[in-house]
């Protein structure tokens, strides 16, 4: 199996779910998990996203076989196997300007025909070519597609496949524009062909979109002499509303899931699900391992596989609720750094003890944990209740017994019991009013704890004293 990403941009939902199959069936057949970087756009290939793709896969746990191909280093074999393709007459130079070419498509087009080349320079005599070269034109050089012919193949996914030549769009350009003495850079289906039967792939597994390119390359094989992999296109990834997951629906690359606080093992378990059924019994919580256990075709749905943020964020609550306090802090810790918090390494574990149960991302520990590293504001709510009977007073009494450093749970219990009799209110009316002036709202963790990790640094006697 092969993963062939163009690094035309950052690693797609789409392209890392592709990568999750590809690495699933990979494991489960003891196969091999290659990549390949396929960057012959030379103008929309950057660096960058290549380190982007990279990482990617690595974080999310999507380790491959051996070292990663370069395409555009292999060039040289790409217009070697278009010369055997010339030679063998299963592919021409063609001369037609782009001009001309335009002009065809708008007359198609007014006469509502599908748009596809006319194969005008398909049988041109030495003469004509002549002819051409003469006036300065370059050409392409373009592949010969029977219409008569019937391209059929078994996919994984969709079972039998049946494609006609004439619905592929006439001869395809295999390379572009170049002097007719060379050929010029080589296209992406003539270039995936050479380069999976250079790496010996025996299965390809990618999106349906790709079922047209099939067609095309099973032909390539055929006239190359190269063994034809298996295929197994996926269904693709759809928004709520049914239509291809795009940009327009915000977050769609893999770094921008991980910016947002998602966890690779949610990710990479939700991913698994987007056009896969795991097995009765298993139920939807799984790490990668597990799933390449049992992994097959035969329960890869066909249908597109709409995006589900619920599903997605309660997978990622229930691997952020099984984390350790020392590994929850490991991944909040960069999140608080950034924001200049820092505290003693056992007082930042407890912290995460108490938020952890509470988190759906790792952006909500950034939002929970703000009242214990800045002291909040009152909210309308908390100085509702600051303002009720008894507030103040119960408030009162309680300061006037609260010790300097740490207490214990014990400790702050009877603390309260005291300071509830000395105001002469009811235990809730104080819990209620030490909620409001610790965190500034009614609402938020455990308030036992959160009180218990505020009074070693007295903060919490000051944010007391700040409403009395």
């Amino acid at each position: 199996m092969r993963l062939a990403p163009s690094p035309t941009g950052t690693l797609h939902i789409g392209t890392a779910r592709t990568a999750v199959f590809n690495w699933l069936f990979a494991r489960r057949q003891g196969g091999q998990f290659l990549l390949r970087i396929e960057d012959t756009d030379k103008e929309r290939s950057k660096p960058e996203y290549t380190a982007n793709i990279l990482e990617g896969l690595q974080w999310l746990g999507l380790t491959w076989d051996g070292e990663p191909v370069v395409q555009s280093t292999r060039i040289a074999e790409h217009r070697q196997a278009i010369q055997q393709l010339l030679n063998s007459g299963h592919a021409y130079r063609c001369y037609a300007t782009e001009a001309e070419l335009t002009a065809m498509r708008e007359r198609q087009a007014a006469e509502n025909r599908a748009p596809r080349y006319d194969n005008r320079h398909r049988d041109l005599t030495p003469e004509q070519e002549q002819a051409f070269i003469a006036e300065g034109r370059e050409a392409t050089v373009r592949f010969r597609i029977d219409d008569s012919a019937t391209i059929s193949w078994t996919d994984l996914v969709r079972g039998e496949m049946r494609w006609s030549g004439a619905d592929l769009g006439g001869d395809m350009v295999i390379a572009r524009r170049a002097p007719a003495d060379q050929i010029g850079d080589p296209l992406y289906n003539l270039v995936v062909v050479v380069d999976d039967a250079a790496m010996a792939i025996t299965h390809v597994i990618r999106g349906e979109d790709h079922i047209a390119n099939t067609a095309k390359q099973l032909l390539l094989y055929a006239a190359l002499g190269a063994p034809a992999p298996v295929f197994a296109h996926t269904p693709l990834i759809l928004n709520q509303e049914g239509r291809k997951l795009s940009k327009r629906d915000g977050v769609t690359s893999v770094s921008d899931f991980r910016a947002q606080g998602y966890t690779a093992e949610a990710l990479a378990n939700y991913m698994t699900l987007l056009g896969w059924s795991p097995p009765e019994g298993m139920g939807e919580r799984f790490s990668l391992a597990e799933a390449a256990a049992v992994f097959d075709f035969d329960r890869v749905n066909k249908a597109g596989a709409r995006f589900d943020w619920d599903k997605l964020n309660w997978l990622n609550s229930q691997v952020l609720h099984e984390r350790g306090p020392a590994q929850l802090l490991a991944e909040l810790h960069p999140l608080w750094s950034a924001q200049g918090w820092s505290a003693d390494p056992p007082w930042l574990e407890q912290l995460c003890t108490l938020l952890g149960p509470s988190l759906v991302t790792l952006q909500d520990g950034l939002e929970q944990a703000r009242p214990f590293f800045e002291r909040p504001e009152l909210n309308d709510a908390a100085q509702q209740q600051l303002a009720s009977d008894g507030a103040r007073p119960a408030l009162a009494a309680l300061l006037e017994r609260l010790p300097e450093g740490a207490l214990s749970a014990d400790g702050a219990q009877a603390l309260l019991g005291e300071a509830v009799a000395a105001a002469g209110v009811k235990k809730g009316v104080l819990m209620k009013t030490l909620r409001a002036a610790l965190l500034g709202s009614l609402q938020g963790p455990d308030l036992l704890t959160t009180w218990l990790l505020l009074q070693p640094s007295g903060e919490a006697r000051q944010r007391i004293a700040r409403c009395l």
